[in-house]
């Protein structure tokens, strides 16, 4: 069967950005040359290094445990299991165990990015390619596909907004996007230099955003709305 897309024209206009709110920076972290993937369990941020995924207690820095898993690009959870890009395939994962349950093909065969869980589908950066998949988590089947107007690194949805990062040269942003369309809606500037790799929310006020070859971690404000 043909995979049901959305494909839609990638936006012409980009609105001004503001500039990033950095509140804190962790790391880099022993034996950590790169940060890839990031995601959020409600109490750690787990931050994909290569070899192994860290678990980072936010309020210290600290690194509460670690476990042995490949982990070259994006990273996401879904209430009880981590999910890990790992070359061409994405593992799910027990975070008690480190056991890899269960491997699904990756939609780019190796040139995916960013990570997010959301509506009970897993949601696929394409860096190069500019996209950002929705796939069946069972099978790796692509549901539809949201065209970008900038490299896609990482990705998340939180309170119904989808996010996503971006890394070219030396400029990176966190840039909402409409879901439908791709249009910018809004975006947040990283200094000069700072790359944003994984990318994953609290479900509150921050953003954590990965730091590429920094080996740092860095939380970034979320901007406010009016009602929450």
């Amino acid at each position: 069967m043909t995979p049901l897309t959305d494909l839609q024209p990638r936006a012409a206009t980009t609105p001004p950005a503001r500039a990033a709110e950095i509140v804190r920076e962790y790391g880099p972290f022993e034996g950590a040359e790169l940060i890839h993937g990031i995601t959020h369990d409600g109490r750690h941020v787990w931050a994909a290094t290569g070899p192994r995924l860290l678990a980072i207690d936010p309020a210290t820095g600290t690194v509460a445990r670690s476990l042995d898993r490949t982990g070259d690009a994006g990273t996401a959870f879904d209430g009880q299991h981590l999910y890990q890009i790992a070359e061409a395939r994405i593992d799910k994962i027990d975070p008690a165990t480190g056991d890899i349950l269960a491997s699904i093909p990756a939609p780019g065969g190796g040139r995916d990015s960013g990570l997010a869980w959301a509506e009970g589908s897993l949601w696929v950066g394409q860096y190069r390619d500019r996209r950002i998949h929705r796939i069946d988590p069972q099978t790796g089947a692509i549901l539809r596909t949201i065209e970008c107007n900038r490299f896609v690194t990482g990705v998340t949805w939180v309170d119904g907004e989808l996010w996503h990062g971006t890394w070219e040269g030396d400029d990176s942003d966190i840039r909402r996007i409409d879901p439908d369309s791709g249009a910018v809606l809004e975006r947040l500037e990283m200094p000069a230099g700072t790359a944003v790799s994984g990318l994953e929310s609290d479900g509150a006020g921050l953003f954590y955003c990965g730091g590429g070859p920094s080996g740092k971690v860095r939380a970034v404000k979320r901007p406010r709305r009016q009602g929450r």
